[in-house]
């Protein structure tokens, strides 16, 4: 099929517009640590107010004094306001203290802190002391991260990655494929907007660092305050030296693209048209020699400290064997740049300047070759690190975006190989060159007969051009027009050359969608570690493991025979070992004493019961009982005996599951 007037260019920057947008949709981040467990517990309820509130985490976080706030029922903030590290061993723990003698009712815990691998978490729960009640307490609703900052934050995350992959992958491309390129103004202009990407990119994370990982206000990016804290963080120190490394890029896209440019005109060209000669030992030839090895050598200096901004701050600086996994994730960003940058600088090569030479697409082709080799090396320690067993790659939203990235990986290694084919049967330039020159014709009707009349004016031989410099100027852009024009129909007109560029175009749309799931990935909790809190976790759920709670009102019909009993029974499992908390309180929820109250349980279906529990005094309104015996699961029923006076007296029952 032919593209007649096809601008892949347009397509390009359209794909990377929609894959930003999807990249947007992915917030917020999902937490990279995950809360294991708290005392006291989400939902449940204490008999006394605890000395404090301490949190337990997966992995590493970083916290502040105000990370960590616990607000009484009227929404009053009653911590003492200073974090404590209780973190013992691999254990991450923290806490904070609370005063002695809070009042009975819900408390709301809300917090928030920075994994070590930069991405933001936060959470809330309730817990009770002595019964719960209503609370005023108002807990931010939208996680940290999350809204219009967080979909900013990803969008710049990804253009960051893909101003990388132009930048490292497209001068690659140059150096070790297609010295030429240095020359072609598409070329240059796709490394240079890859370098502006980068920066504009790498700036906009670092002003929003402040937001996106606190107030999640979009007019934080001015609290300089917040930069300033920013800066000193892990996450904040990486994003300074990429823009270091970028000031260091800026020389070398300058140089590459003037002296390495000139270095390597047409003039400079051996005999074969490819460069200079082996035996090239003219001042020249070393001199350009010793450029293209310093520019090799900067430039793969420049790719990896670039590359070791993400790696000591993403997943590969925790978890497991982080000596290892950060040279490996870097070692896996630079092929993916040499693979998926040097594809677009060939893509742009094939749709724009002169002919690519057959040499210049081998070359890559081994190169892509090699990075895909380096690709599947490397990805398959991550993958063992970040998942850990093959029931996560389908368990987890990481597993199965990884699944999903393998099959377009597998998917483009197939394109890939269509290209391959193309590109052995892609004949030399020279010769097809020669052979569209005679199959166009000389006239090109864009160029109007006029100009051609008057270009053929001015072939050999021909009356001498006007004397008037602005018609000779007008001749002589009207002949470069018609060379460009006769150039690009002989380009175009080669069938293989046309199936070459439209493989290498569906290689990179593949490529843009791969790399929204690759920044997808970046910001979705490891496998490894979703399934370590599903085991920290396991049972905790508040069906299986939080406390039977029954609200029961009462009227024994005397004075003062209006109440309700508030019961908990801890964790309301079958056989022994449960744990009764029973309070009464009047009308107004103030707690009282009766002369007497009774509890039993009775299972029907099982002819079991009643079975009375031994009820136990322990302060005013309050009373306990301890290894409380239910022996079979099923919905039991629960019968309270409360009596407020000598004569006056009521039954209640209430039916509660028991697992």
């Amino acid at each position: 099929m032919a593209l007649t007037g096809f601008r892949p260019r347009r397509l390009l920057v359209v794909l990377a517009v929609l894959c930003g947008v999807l990249a947007a949709g992915i917030a917020p981040a999902a937490a990279h640590a995950a809360l294991t467990g708290s005392d006291p517990a989400p939902g449940s309820v204490v008999a006394h107010a605890p000395e404090q509130v301490a949190l337990t985490f997966s992995e590493g976080v970083a916290m502040g004094d105000d990370s960590l706030r616990v607000l009484d029922p009227q929404g009053r903030r009653v911590d003492r306001g200073k974090l404590r590290d209780l973190c013992s061993g691999s254990v991450v723990k923290y806490g904070a203290g609370l005063p002695p003698g809070l009042a009975d009712g819900t408390y709301t815990v809300a917090w928030q802190a920075v994994s070590a691998d930069s991405h933001p978490v936060s959470g809330a729960f309730t817990f009770s002391i002595g019964a719960p009640s209503k609370t005023a307490a108002a807990v931010p609703q939208q996680q940290v991260g999350g809204g219009l900052v967080g979909a900013l934050y990803e969008i710049a995350r990804y253009l960051a990655y893909a101003g990388f992959v132009l930048l490292a992958g497209g001068a690659a491309f140059v150096l070790a494929c297609r010295p030429d390129g240095a020359r072609v103004r598409s070329v240059q202009r796709l490394v240079v907007h890859g370098w502006a990407l980068l920066t504009g990119a790498t700036l906009a994370m670092l002003l929003l660092r402040t937001p996106y990982t606190g107030s999640g206000k979009l007019a934080d990016v001015f609290d300089l305050g917040g930069l300033q804290q920013v800066v000193l963080s892990k996450p904040g120190a990486a994003l300074l030296a990429r823009l270091l490394l970028l000031a260091a890029a800026a020389l070398f896209v300058a140089v590459l693209f003037g002296a390495y440019a000139r270095a390597h005109r047409p003039e400079d060209d051996g005999p074969d048209g490819d460069g200079p000669d082996g035996d090239d030992t003219t001042g020249a030839g070393k001199q350009r020699r010793d450029l293209t090895l310093g520019l090799a050598v900067g430039g793969v200096a420049l790719a990896a400290g670039l590359a070791t901004t993400w790696a000591i701050a993403e997943h590969a600086s925790t978890g497991l064997q982080p000596a290892v996994a950060m040279p490996v994730d870097v070692l896996h960003l630079l092929a993916v740049a040499a693979w998926l940058g040097g594809l677009a600088a060939l893509l742009v090569s094939l749709y724009g300047g002169p002919p690519i030479e057959r040499t210049a697409v081998r070359r890559f082709s081994r190169i892509a070759f090699g990075s895909v080799l380096v690709l599947v090396a490397t990805g398959t320690y991550q993958s063992w690190r970040q998942v850990g067993s093959w029931r996560a790659l389908t368990d987890t939203s990481y597993g199965q975006l990884l699944l999903v990235k393998v099959g377009l990986v597998v998917v483009m290694v197939a394109v890939a190989g269509l290209s391959r084919r193309w590109t052995n049967r892609l004949a030399a330039t020279a010769t097809t060159d020669t052979a569209a020159a005679v199959a166009v014709p000389a006239a090109v009707p864009a160029a109007g007969a006029d100009a051609e009349a008057e270009a053929d004016s001015a072939r050999p031989g021909a009356p001498t051009a006007p004397a008037d410099p602005d018609r000779a100027a007008q001749l002589a852009r009207q002949q470069a027009a018609l060379a460009t024009a006769r150039k690009k129909r002989a380009r175009d007109a080669d069938p293989v050359r046309r199936s070459l560029r439209q493989s290498v175009l569906t290689e990179a749309a593949i490529a843009v969608v791969l790399l929204v799931v690759t920044t997808a990935l970046t910001t979705t909790e490891p496998a490894r570690t979703e399934e370590a809190v599903k085991v920290a976790t396991a049972g905790q759920s508040p069906d299986a493991n939080q406390p039977r709670v029954l609200t029961v009102p009462f009227d024994t019909g005397g004075p003062g025979g209006k109440g309700s009993a508030r019961i908990d029974l801890d964790p309301g499992h079958s056989g022994g070992g449960n744990e009764l908390r029973l309070r009464i309180s009047d009308p107004s929820g103030k707690t009282r004493d009766v002369p007497e109250v009774k509890v039993s349980f009775t299972l029907d279906a099982k002819k079991l019961g009643p079975l009375p529990v031994a009820l136990h005094h322990s302060g005013t309104g309050h009373w306990a009982a301890s290894g409380v015996q239910l022996p079979v699961p099923g919905q039991w029923q629960l019968s309270l005996l409360v009596r407020t006076s000598d004569i006056d007296q009521v039954t209640e029952t209430r039916n509660v599951t028991i697992n």
